[in-house]
């Protein structure tokens, strides 16, 4: 059949279950967007490049499948570079495409021209593959290697030039290959090394289940539940991976900043580790809480790419797959040989149980402005876990992983790269991966929040069920924290405070968002009910007491041991 390339390139990116695309059309792309939006696509225009980065990214975490986001030649490229920084970093599949000029342009000799820069060359460190459609022919194998190479092994970006002068030209060809005919899908491990496996977990007298970022990216979270049942022993979250798996919730402990997480790591006789890099805030699996009873514990991994195996500390049993396919096998080898609940289980559930009810019960109450630890008390606690629950920040973050009261089956933030101002826009792409079917909670510090705030037009435009928390201390209150511990109380804090006069929530009326300031804790869960029964995405600017934001971040301790230079 005969198609122009840019219908080929949907063609090929429906053959992925792809149908959601990010961006702001430029010539090179105004072709694409329109038949995108003609056969039903998801098309989504927001104000910043960056931003569509972040909401590709969202999506394919939503998804578990590769996202697509475009960046108009020259400058849309540059603004787009530091979300594939993050993608790269995150191990999030995103395919950006990018604009550029005619290569008769490109090769000319001239200076001074308009909207050029070559691309590509300071492009390709950030992402895994980057490649040009030179010619039209050449359209299905680069889509499909770029697909090939952001789905293989370590997921992450791929950058693919669209130049201007191949747009209108036409291909004869057949039908789109589905995934399996040109791409490994569903890899599992030997059944050698799956019995082996088994083996060690039957044996095993305390096992923990270590879960990380690609248990929710990878959409496997049903899986891992029945996996979970069958080794009947605790779940400990990384803190990249602090998404809840249905019928797990009780059971499953934050690493490091739980005791029973501790508790659990500390006794364990063999770790089952599942998408996880095994990196610095989980001491690479060999440090900290890791180092009593190392000589003893046998260690599991499912890891997708080979080259990973024993690059952060020694492997016991590695199973080489997509954990898709892994923990399946897995299954199948214990469904008949199902262990009894670890002794400790019980006691550990209790304990994290009453841990979260005293984290409630001693947050500063009666405050105004408000303690940011019970900012977050009061905006989680009846949050629902069918809830997407957002979070971006520094301090913010630091108060929330410690006193979040809900468990949410989806929890999005970037712990690996610490990007800020992602909130908003994996916030909007989360809810549009969803189709604005639940409620999504952004709770992020006003600094960050700042960065990418004219986002709150695109929710108004989709009108997305969004409610953004945003806490209030006028300044990065992380970096003022470490103006006091470095150069001690009443020294210069040089460049960390911004302007008092900002109303955040004016600001969202003038979006056409729904706005609501409040100082006290008694309004905050109020005000939340009343932004999401409003209609439009919401704005809650909640005075936060800046002292105790920069002084009194909970479990800092143990988040700094997270920048050990080397030492674990």
């Amino acid at each position: 059949m005969a198609v122009k390339v840019y219908e080929r390139i949907l063609d090929l990116f429906e053959a992925e279950g792809i149908n959601t695309i990010f961006g702001i059309p430029d010539p090179n792309f105004v072709h694409l967007f329109h038949l995108a939006d003609e056969r039903g696509w998801n098309v989504v225009s927001p104000h910043h490049e960056e931003s569509a980065g972040f909401m590709a990214e969202a999506v394919s975490r939503m998804t578990g499948k590769a996202a697509v986001c475009i960046g108009t030649l020259g400058p849309g490229m540059a603004n787009m570079a530091g979300a594939m920084m993050c993608a790269k970093v995150e191990n999030s599949p995103v395919i950006f495409l990018g604009g550029q000029r005619a290569r008769i342009t490109e090769q000319r000799v001239r200076r001074g021209r308009i909207q050029f820069v070559k691309q590509s060359g300071l492009l390709e460190p950030s992402v895994k593959y980057a490649a040009s459609i030179e010619y039209a022919d050449q359209t299905d194998e680069i889509i499909r290697e770029g697909l090939r190479k952001a789905l293989t092994g370590v997921p992450g970006p791929v950058y693919i030039e669209y130049p201007s002068h191949v747009i209108q030209e036409e291909l004869d060809v057949a039908d789109p290959l589905p995934p399996h005919r040109y791409r490994l899908v569903g890899q599992t491990a030997g059944q050698d090394k799956i019995d082996e496996a088994a083996e060690l977990i039957r044996q095993a007298k305390q096992p923990v289940l270590l879960v990380g970022h690609g248990v929710h990216t990878s959409r496997a979270g049903a899986s891992v539940k029945e996996l979970a049942d069958l080794m009947a022993c605790p779940v400990v979250q990384t803190s990249g991976g602090t998404s809840f798996i249905d019928g797990l919730e009780d059971r499953t402990f934050p690493y490091g900043f739980s005791p029973s997480a501790v508790e659990a790591v500390v006794q364990s006789d063999l770790c089952l580790a599942i998408g996880t890099e095994l990196g610095e805030p989980v001491h690479y699996g060999r440090g900290r809480h890791w180092l009593e009873n190392e000589a003893l514990r046998k260690w599991v991994l499912i890891e997708q790419d080979p080259t990973a195996i024993g690059v952060n500390r020694p492997i016991d049993v590695p199973l080489v797959g997509d954990l898709r396919a892994v923990v399946p096998q897995l299954i199948a080898a214990l469904k008949d040989t199902p262990r009894t609940a670890t002794p400790e289980l019980a006691r550990w559930i209790e304990q994290d149980a009453t841990r979260l009810a005293e984290l409630a019960e001693s947050a500063p109450s009666g405050m105004s402005p408000v303690h940011p630890a019970r900012l977050i008390v009061e905006a989680t606690r009846d949050f629902p876990a069918d809830g997407i629950l957002v979070r971006d920040g520094g301090a913010t973050t630091i108060f929330g992983w410690t006193y979040t009261q809900c468990k949410p089956h989806d929890v999005i933030w970037n712990q690996n790269f610490g990007h800020l101002g992602t909130g908003l826009p994996y916030a909007v792409g989360a809810s549009v991966a969803d189709g604005g079917e639940r409620p999504v909670l952004l709770i992020t510090g006003d600094s960050s929040f700042q960065f990418q705030i004219a986002e709150l037009e695109t929710a108004a435009r989709l009108n997305l069920p969004l409610v953004t928390v945003v806490a209030v201390d006028y300044a990065w209150g992380l970096e003022v924290g470490v103006y006091k511990r470095t150069f001690g109380q009443g020294s210069r804090e040089t460049a960390v405070h911004w302007s008092k006069e900002t109303r955040l929530d004016k600001v969202a009326e003038g979006f056409g968002c729904y706005g609501e300031y409040v100082d006290t804790d008694a309004e905050i869960a109020p005000a939340i009910e009343r932004a999401f029964a409003s209609g439009k995405p919401g704005v809650i600017h909640v005075a936060v007491d800046p002292k105790a934001n920069s002084e009194e971040m909970p479990s800092y301790d143990e988040f700094r041991t997270w920048y050990a230079e080397g030492m674990q």
